[in-house]
């Protein structure tokens, strides 16, 4: 069985909880599925695709895995509104993918300061615990 897209996540950012609920909010198939960053689950998938430098301090707070591929910073984040049906945000793949990261990496470098960091990762409801990873 095919699983669907899968939203690696930076489980202590406030921005990027806030990804994942409206992610949630928008994803009517209820096909995404997520996993923080901090957690085995997105360790061992990672480390099987070949990444290393996962950390959320050295820069990575999302990655995108669909139909075997894995997507990052702007890219994740582009193809992610494009399965919710953004349809829009192909005029955003038109912009150089450099200037793309390098807006991602800049918001991604300052989201604890502007957004803030929890303690620890969230915890999904009873309703959405099967649609997170450890």
């Amino acid at each position: 069985m095919e699983q669907g897209p899968l939203l690696l996540f930076d489980g202590v950012c406030n921005l990027c909880n806030r990804s994942v609920q409206f992610v949630i909010r928008h994803d009517k198939g209820k096909i995404f599925l997520f996993a923080p960053l901090q957690g085995e689950s997105a360790k061992k998938i990672l480390t099987e695709l070949g990444i290393k430098e996962t950390l959320p301090e050295q820069g990575g707070s999302v990655f995108l895995v669909d139909r075997g591929k894995l997507y990052s910073r702007s890219d994740a984040v582009l193809e992610t509104l494009w399965i919710l049906g953004w349809r829009w945000t192909a005029v955003a793949k038109v912009l150089p993918r450099g200037l793309r990261d390098w807006v991602y990496d800049w918001i991604a470098r300052n989201r604890y300061r502007w957004f803030g960091k929890r303690e620890a990762c969230m915890i999904p409801t009873p309703a959405l615990r099967a649609r997170f990873l450890p």
